[in-house]
């Protein structure tokens, strides 16, 4: 599973980048909600499934 978390207050466009646990993500948006007063952000949790056919 792969968490980012994007800040989607005008004209910011911010990210924190893909990481592998949501803490990163999370702390990213805690730290820059606390250095710029933006409030508002989108996360993105993205999931991978490897399927295959039978033969």
């Amino acid at each position: 599973m792969t968490y980012e978390a994007f800040c989607v207050a005008e004209g910011c466009g911010a990210e924190s980048g893909a990481r592998d646990e949501q803490e990163g993500p999370t702390d990213w948006a805690l730290r820059h909600a606390g250095r710029t007063g933006h409030d508002l952000f989108r996360r993105v949790f993205t999931d991978h499934a490897r399927v295959s056919r039978d033969a």
